[in-house]
């Protein structure tokens, strides 16, 4: 697991340092715990005027997940249609179509920086270690700066060309899909965004099952839990 990091605050949540992998200390998983339910719901996402439920993450490595894994019954996140940047018909994408399928989510922009770029690395990382690798949805968290020249650079920088698949669209349609996972969008400055963008493991039925947040991601985690979905 990479090095800690000072705890910081965020609309009354706390974020604390990153545990070990597999071994989370009480205090790290009681933090981990508060900083998930904020990202879940208790807080606010980039000012839009709603709160979401709350959902109630267990702490990595209770649930036998790496990541910090939500309940089985919790509704589905909103299905959304949008276009891959890098189609080439550019036919609308939407996460129904998806169902039946373990599938990875993550939300990045392709002039974000390090976050952006660890997260792209680890899901490749984990992709290598899978045999047989999920679908891989990478949803933009700055439509306007997500030319396909940008995209192509991003993926390539992290060898993932030709092995996901980055959607973006209008505001309009992105909108409801940040608020759905929570997520604060690039408009309200990087180093929100970069707080609020996490890694999701979706099962076959279109749930979200696992979070994790930069702190908790690494291939081995990450393949882990697919694999542990995947049954």
């Amino acid at each position: 697991m990479r090095g800690t990091a000072s705890i910081e605050r965020r609309g009354g949540c706390s974020r604390s340092p990153g545990a070990a992998h597999g071994a989370p200390s009480p205090l790290t998983a009681l933090a981990l715990v508060t900083t998930l339910a904020c990202l879940a719901g208790g807080c606010s996402s980039g000012g839009s005027g709603t709160t979401a439920p709350v959902r109630s993450p267990q702490a990595p490595g209770v649930s036998g997940f790496d990541g910090a894994a939500l309940p089985a019954g919790l509704p589905r996140p909103a299905d959304f249609r949008l276009t891959e940047v890098l189609g080439g018909a550019r036919a609308p994408v939407s996460l129904a179509s998806y169902r039946g399928r373990v599938v990875i989510v993550a939300f990045v922009y392709s002039t974000c920086g390090a976050p952006c770029e660890v997260i792209a690395q680890q899901i490749r990382g984990a992709l290598d270690e899978l045999g047989e690798a999920p679908p891989v949805l990478l949803i933009s968290g700055d439509p306007g700066v997500d030319t396909p020249t940008h995209v192509r650079r991003f993926l390539a920088r992290a060898s993932l060309v030709g092995r996901v698949r980055y959607l973006s669209g209008s505001l309009e349609q992105l909108r409801p899909v940040w608020r759905s996972f929570h997520i604060v969008p690039a408009s309200a400055g990087r180093a929100r965004f970069a707080r609020s963008a996490s890694v999701f493991l979706l099962d076959r039925v279109g749930r979200e099952r696992v979070i994790f947040q930069l702190e908790q991601l690494t291939p081995e985690a990450l393949s882990h839990d697919v694999r542990k979905l995947l049954g």
